[in-house]
């Protein structure tokens, strides 16, 4: 079995566990295993409370895995402090229904690191689409963040010696929205760490999923 942390789109395949992001107000119910969440890119303020009643209604599916896509992001226009308020909003629904957290993070990584500590989050929290460097990467593992790999594992060499770097038991692997699948993802990372990826995964995966 392969696992894919994040995939906008179903591959309805048999040997792959993957979530499919959900947005609250564009949500189809037969995917298998999903997260849902309100993204950066589209808070609307006029509907936020809506919103957040239909994700907390999710969320206490067994096949929600997850809360987010959910994040900050400095490079859209969207005022940080209104994206801070609805990501701790989110957050808050996370811990109350102990569910892990797969997040959207643009050049916002010590105001989301800064949040995880004052909220004092004890779920997983993944960083989705890992792209930096060594630096970044070890300040979020130093705060107990996950680290998840897909696009620019592919398309960035440089990214391999950060990924090299990143302990075995704190990475995942996703598609999200290439056209390549997870299994090319799995070669890919397998080539890199030289070790059981698919094994290693499975490991990381149930761990943080408690599947």
């Amino acid at each position: 079995m392969l696992y894919n942390l994040h995939t906008h789109e179903s591959s309805n395949s048999k040997e792959v566990l993957e979530i499919v992001n959900q947005y609250p107000y564009d949500f189809n119910s037969e995917v298998a295993y999903f997260s849902i969440g309100i993204h950066p890119w589209y808070i609307d303020t006029n509907r936020t409370d809506e919103y957040l009643k239909k994700i907390e209604e999710k969320l206490i599916m067994a096949n929600c895995l997850a809360l987010g896509e959910c994040g900050l992001d400095k490079r859209i226009d969207i005022p940080l402090e209104i994206q801070q308020e609805v990501f701790e909003k989110q957050l808050t629904l996370a811990q109350k229904h102990k569910k892990p957290v797969i997040l959207h993070c643009v050049a916002a990584y010590q105001e989301v690191i800064a949040i995880k500590k004052k909220m004092n989050i004890k779920e997983p929290m993944i960083v989705h689409g890992f792209s930096k460097n060594l630096q970044v990467a070890q300040s979020l593992l130093e705060n107990g963040f996950y680290l998840s790999f897909g696009k620019y594992l592919l398309r960035n060499p440089e990214l391999a010696s950060v990924f090299l770097q990143v302990p075995d038991d704190r990475f995942l692997l996703e598609t999200d929205t290439i056209s390549e699948t997870i299994l090319a993802v799995y070669d890919k990372a397998a080539s890199i760490k030289k070790i059981d990826i698919e094994k290693q995964v499975s490991k990381n995966f149930t761990h943080i999923f408690k599947i």
